[in-house]
């Protein structure tokens, strides 16, 4: 599966994006697919999942701030990200996860702008 990501830019602080990636194939019977980032100097983190199934998990940093959501009829994945901050600024890679291995998206740079 191939995975292109879109929708990083910058931002003022307190504002909002939404990051897009695209699958290149159907998403409708893919385990995991999510969203990992790694700030500046910092080592690559986890961000958010979505399972097959519908389940999310976030992490504690952006819990209640960001969402996860899938279109499974684009075979595309969203984060919507509000209240944005300076901690929030890193490069966000999206990912899928199946048995076979795990397929990483080329990143997309959010700033966020104090």
């Amino acid at each position: 599966v191939q995975l292109q990501a879109s929708g990083g830019g910058l931002v003022q602080a307190g504002g909002s994006l939404r990051l897009s990636c695209a699958a290149s194939e159907s998403i409708s019977s893919i385990h995991i697919m999510g969203w990992y980032r790694q700030p500046p100097g910092k080592e690559r983190e986890p961000v958010a999942t979505i399972s097959n199934i519908g389940s999310t998990y976030y992490s504690d940093s952006v819990e209640g701030r960001f969402t996860i959501s899938r279109d499974i009829a684009k075979n595309t994945i969203h984060l919507q990200m509000n209240s944005l901050d300076r901690d929030d600024t890193a490069v966000y890679y999206c990912y899928v996860w199946r048995p076979s291995g795990t397929y990483w998206g080329q990143g997309t740079l959010v700033t966020v702008s104090s």
